[in-house]
């Protein structure tokens, strides 16, 4: 067989999109009910932002409120309040993504290295069943433990030591609510990672320890470039969500540790826009997060090309 006819048996044979769509209209028909309800409640809510434009009157509706122009977006930017929001969502991000985004991949490793898969499976149970619980529990769960009231602080003034505040210290609130993420969504996070590990080829492990490569060694050259592709798109939307802490979280813990350290962008839009029936101020807070958060993922995404994985998309 001569080469171009050898280039062209190897050349893939693109069908055409009535053959790919009759192919795969049972995975479509699967597809249909999420890509509904994203757009009617991601998509169609979006015609809601012209609201940061105008002064908007429920009363008589985004028709026929008053053009408001930038005047939101200037008031916004000129309120103290708003930039201490800022800086808290932004301090309370990096706090998990240094101490947070790490758990569910040493997790995942750690189970993976367990031989019984019988107590794998176990543990695995165990540790991602909080993911199931509501924050109003999970907070309720952390208050019986930490609270001033609770099991730590009863045996600490059984021995006559000092109380240790916990869950109304502005000081340490981002680490407490950071551990509260840990504890509730780490262990639902190893998921992805253990379908990650399970796609890896064994037959490396077996070459790398013929010669004679120990467990750290094999971990750090074949697990790890394994992971990460996965690693890098969990990090890109992880940056793209970096703005979004836990509206639930924050608002029920605000009034114990004040607004000072609990304010983030979203609490901000609801207690300054939506509580006070201003909701233009509101709209243009929630638009301003979602521009950042749009240019955050894009340089996530511009970043993962740097380390030679696709990200969201390829180039």
């Amino acid at each position: 067989m001569s080469t171009a006819g050898s280039e062209r048996a190897a050349r893939p044979v693109r069908l055409s999109w009535r053959i790919r769509l009759r192919r795969d209209r049972s995975l479509l028909l699967m597809a249909v009910p999420a890509v509904v309800l994203l757009v009617v409640f991601n998509y169609v809510p979006l015609f809601g932002l012209v609201t940061a434009f105008q002064y908007y009157d429920p009363l008589v509706g985004v028709w026929h409120s008053d053009w408001a122009g930038f005047d939101q977006f200037r008031q916004l930017f000129g309120d103290p309040l708003f930039w201490e929001a800022l800086n808290n969502t932004l301090y309370l991000s990096f706090v998990q993504l240094i101490l947070f985004f790490p758990i569910p991949i040493a997790l995942a490793l750690l189970l993976n290295s367990l031989l019984s898969q019988r107590l794998r499976n176990f543990i695995q149970s165990v540790v991602y069943l909080p993911h199931f619980i509501s924050w109003v529990l999970a907070i309720t769960i952390f208050q019986q433990m930490l609270g001033g009231a609770g099991v730590l602080n009863q045996f600490l003034r059984g021995h006559d030591i000092g109380i240790w505040d916990i869950m109304s210290n502005p000081h340490t609130f981002a680490l407490l609510v950071t551990s509260q993420a840990i504890w509730k969504e780490a262990g639902w996070g190893i998921i992805v990672f253990l379908a990650a590990l399970a796609a890896i080829n064994t037959d490396l492990y077996e070459a790398a320890a013929a010669d004679g490569a120990g467990s750290f060694r094999r971990m750090w050259h074949i697990t790890l470039p394994g992971l990460r592709g996965v690693i890098m798109l969990l990090l890109v939307l992880r940056l793209g969500n970096a703005l979004t802490v836990g509206f639930e979280q924050f608002l029920i813990q605000r009034d114990a540790v004040g607004h000072d350290a609990a304010d983030v962008l979203d609490t901000f839009s609801f207690y300054y826009g939506i509580a006070t029936s201003n909701y233009s101020y509101g709209a243009a807070a929630g638009l301003f997060k979602s521009v950042i958060s749009l240019l955050l993922i894009w340089g996530a995404n511009k970043l993962a090309h740097v380390f030679g994985t696709d990200g969201l998309y390829r180039r």
